[in-house]
């Protein structure tokens, strides 16, 4: 159906930080066909009144994980609500192709996403049809059997690559020049196919705290698979880099920067560090950040303008590997809560988890039980709404790992602890929002569906940093979330309102809008017949969310079309990075 639309009397901000003006758009075919003043409605053609609003290109997710969600949650709710059209995904490393063809390596990539990113096994393993080995076999079984209301994008991960030529040896060791050339073979087939480039992670270790393959490359793999990528112009190389836990991002900065310098390749490093326990490290930061700008290098740093949330449930999460807890991650890797709760009552594991709980990362808020607020009880007997300080008040458990015990025991493997967030550091935020060299929105959406709903961010920029604190003006944050990150990434049809280009557009009240709070749906398979739970949001909501031409979101609600299309980068992109 040829959906025709006239959006009248709104204020086109187009996506190039361009100042805003006042026109008409019309859309027909899935394009803009007519920008102008005072244009009238044709036969057939529906008039959409965006008076008192801004029509803006559709919002691009530049970091997600709806890499298996998709599969079973297609409506990727809440996203058309909150203006989003495209969603980029395979990032951290991690894709669902190349798929391993041995099973334990397989296990590998669905435990990766279990772990890391909290997508459920079950579905994993029993929806996603794993039909495939190449990427463009991936490709090619998304698009068969997938309706999207969103234009999706994704990386070739560099993990499951390494895990599809090396087996089990990924985990422990550099290639061989043999396995380096068959990985070679991997990345032409995904670039070829239309993949946005190679994703890698240098901060990750897994639940049995080993590092992740990709951190077992040497520069003799990084080197050519970098060479591949340079011969495909509109392809990212993206490095995930740990300021996080172990602290080696800047030295592996300096070090990719290296090989994508001379491989002659677009880098995306994510990312520069806006957390104030991370402030040691900013400076060697920013000066390799300026480096690069200084040498004309198309090297940008990724960033989020909201604090990662913590949220800790006893079935599935990360917060306390990646906290340097690995006695408590060990109760959490436990198969079944009879397992944990053996464990959680066992006065030796009990011991050893104290000594644990001593020896965290020192900027862990784990060491702080008033920065620990007991949430939500599976069986109601709680108590909630009261931090762990207080609990263990209450109760006269004199150590915190003893007091999170007893509540664990007491409430159930699905009770949530809420962890405070970490103070971010608002100059460094606002020097990158005005960055020429940044790129923002990096949500998460899609993955820890039980720790966090990271959709909804990009409207958090719009409203604390537009609307209220005037940090940026309006057209620098449209732009940030639109034209940046589409020329950037080689979506040179979309990201800005021009004739010619895709219909991905966005409508909204600048005073209607908000990132509303999170809010638990049961929608996820759960692998036994019934549902479990994920967190998501209320629409922010938008007036209208055309991706495509097509209404996603419209007249409050998700429409139920899903005109989404898996794109790729343009090949005629320029390596450099336009002056702003």
């Amino acid at each position: 159906m040829d959906i025709r639309l006239l959006i009248k009397g709104g204020t086109v901000v187009d996506g190039s930080g361009a100042p805003a003006y006042a026109a008409d758009v019309r859309v027909a075919a899935g394009r803009i066909v007519e920008i102008g003043h005072g244009l009238t409605a044709g036969t057939g053609e529906r008039v959409f009144d965006a008076v008192g609003c801004y029509v803006t290109p559709g919002f691009i997710e530049t970091h997600n994980h709806w890499d298996g969600g998709v599969w079973w949650t297609p409506n990727l709710e809440p996203l058309p609500g909150y203006g989003g059209t495209t969603s980029i995904n395979g990032n951290c490393g991690f894709s669902l192709a190349p798929a391993p063809p041995g099973e334990a390596e397989r296990q590998d990539v669905i435990d990766i996403f279990n772990y890391f990113e909290d997508i459920p096994e079950e579905p994993m393993r029993k929806i996603v049809p794993w039909d495939w080995t190449k990427w463009s076999e991936y490709k090619a079984s998304m698009q068969a059997k997938v309706r999207l209301p969103l234009n999706f994008c994704s990386f070739c991960g560099h993990i499951p690559m390494r895990l599809s030529v090396m087996g089990q040896d990924a985990w422990t060791r550099a290639a061989t020049a043999d396995e380096i050339a068959q990985m070679c073979v991997l990345l032409e087939d995904a670039l070829a196919a239309g993949a946005m480039g190679l994703s890698s992670n240098f901060l990750d270790y897994d639940k049995y705290e080993r590092p992740l393959p990709s951190q077992q490359a040497d520069d003799a793999e990084l080197s050519a698979l970098l060479r591949v990528l340079a011969r495909y112009p509109g392809a990212t190389f993206q490095v995930i880099l740990d300021y996080f836990m172990r602290f080696t991002a800047n030295d592996t900065l300096e070090r990719m920067g290296r090989l994508a310098k001379a491989a002659g390749v677009r880098m995306q490093w994510a990312g520069m560090p806006t957390l104030q326990f991370m402030s040691g490290q900013l400076p060697r930061a920013e000066e390799l950040h300026e480096q690069f700008k200084a040498e004309g290098l198309p090297f940008v740093t990724a960033f989020n303008v909201v604090s990662p949330t913590s949220v800790i449930n006893f079935g599935r999460t990360l917060v306390f590997g990646q906290n340097g807890n690995p006695v408590w991650q060990e109760m959490v890797n436990a198969p079944d809560w009879q397992a944990k709760a053996t464990m959680l009552a066992d006065p030796a594991w009990r011991d050893r988890a104290r000594v644990s709980w001593d020896n965290q990362f020192a900027h862990s808020f784990l060491h702080d039980p008033a920065a620990m607020l007991l949430r939500e009880s599976e069986n109601g007997f709680g108590p909630v709404g009261v931090t762990l300080a207080e609990y263990m008040e209450q109760t006269g458990v004199a150590h915190a790992s003893d007091a999170m015990a007893e509540w664990a025991l007491n409430n159930g493997e699905e009770s949530v602890i809420l962890k405070r967030s970490w103070p971010q550091d608002e100059d460094v935020l606002a020097k990158l929002l005005n960055d020429s060299h940044s790129l923002a929105n990096v949500t998460d959406a899609g993955a820890h569906g039980k720790l966090f709903c990271g959709a909804g961010y990009t409207v958090f920029l719009l409203t604390d940093y537009v609307r209220d604190n005037k940090v940026i003006s309006l057209e620098q944050g449209v732009h940030m979330l639109t034209g940046r990150l589409a020329d950037f990434f080689g979506l040179g049809d979309r990201g800005h309102i021009a004739v010619g280009k895709a219909a991905d557009i966005t409508v909204f009240n600048l005073d209607e809008i908000e990132m509303r709070p999170e809010r638990k749906t049961f929608d996820v398979w759960d692998g036994t017949g019934g549902r479990t739970y994920r967190y998501t949001r209320d629409a922010a909501p938008m007036r209208l969310t055309l991706v495509n031409g097509v209404p996603t979101f419209d007249r409050g609600e998700f429409t139920g079309r899903y005109p989404g299309e898996f794109v790729g980068p343009t090949q005629s992109v320029s390596l450099a990075i336009a002056a702003e």
